[in-house]
């Protein structure tokens, strides 16, 4: 059993949690200010980071079940653990709705605002799935479901939703749909062969990596606004700077006649993207600036 869950684990890379849980936590940490203590409890983080590896971790395993097939006709894809039979798809719908549970049971216990809207959340996150197959854009929806993470941990906290939680998600959809277009950018031939759309697969890589420097510029516009708004002062500021650094890095990396790199543009700079806010966050946080909101 314990080598089986090791294996969905490893099929729906747990370890990219780390790309939208800190940005959950900025949030959190953001909002806590306008309670009496300042801080969220330790209770409500652990409920926070529960509903955040339950939600994606079902997403996730959703996302193989609904792709199953076409995996399996993809070179860089079909020795996955479902296509590869490694792993039936019985014990990965139980590892969804065990999942899916555990983010249910997670949004309830940070108060009712949060169980309500849970069933939206999950709508979002499992419709993601489907939308390769009729529309160009489904990177932007990919984004939406990242991005409802700050609005998610905001309404966590507070029971409510304010300006700067919403700046911060628009600023996770803009960076989410920028870096997925440059990670399709290895599956172009294959999208066009199977019928499958994607950004890269529409417009070519040249243009489609354009469009990304765009969406990550944007982003880093929001997120300059989402300091500003939440009244974050030096750490956050200084935050910005490798953030902008590892942003032009990433786009460095990555040359339409050079796909090699985008493992390392993919992984490697946006986990630290959003570790470094999350410092940059915390130090501002720590210090105890007020907040205009």
């Amino acid at each position: 059993m314990l080598r089986r869950l090791w294996i969905i684990l490893e099929m729906i890379k747990i370890e990219h949690t780390v790309f939208a849980l800190p940005f959950a936590l900025c949030a959190a940490l953001v909002a806590a200010r306008s309670l009496p203590a300042g801080f969220p409890s330790w209770a409500q983080l652990g409920w926070i980071l529960l509903a955040m590896v339950g939600a994606r971790s079902s997403a996730m395993t959703f996302n193989r079940l609904v792709d199953q097939e076409i995996d399996l006709h993809n070179p860089r894809t079909a020795t996955r653990a479902l296509p590869a039979g490694v792993i039936t798809r019985g014990q990965a719908w139980i590892f969804t709705l065990v999942t899916t549970a555990l983010f249910v049971l997670a949004s309830g216990m940070l108060n009712r605002l949060a169980l309500l809207l849970s069933p939206l959340a999950l709508l979002i996150i499992w419709g993601y799935s489907y939308t390769k197959r009729f529309m160009t854009w489904s990177h932007v929806v990919l984004g939406v479901a990242l991005g409802i993470a700050p609005s998610a941990a905001w309404i966590a906290i507070t029971g409510t939703l304010a300006l700067p939680a919403l700046v911060l998600s628009a600023a996770v959809v803009c960076w989410t749909a920028g870096f997925d277009i440059i990670y399709a950018c290895q599956d172009i031939a294959f999208d066009r062969e199977s019928g499958l759309y994607s950004l890269p697969a529409t417009f070519g890589v040249p243009r489609a990596l354009v469009i990304s420097s765009l969406l990550h510029a944007m982003a880093f516009t929001l997120l300059v606004v989402f300091g500003w708004l939440a009244a974050l002062r030096f750490g956050y500021g200084l935050s910005l700077l490798p953030v902008a650094a590892l942003l032009f890095w990433q786009h460095r990396l990555v040359h339409p006649d050079d796909l090699s790199r985008i493992n390392a543009a993919f992984f490697t700079t946006n986990g630290l993207i959003s570790l470094v806010l999350l410092i940059g966050t915390t130090c501002d946080v720590l210090v105890g600036y007020s907040h205009p909101y």
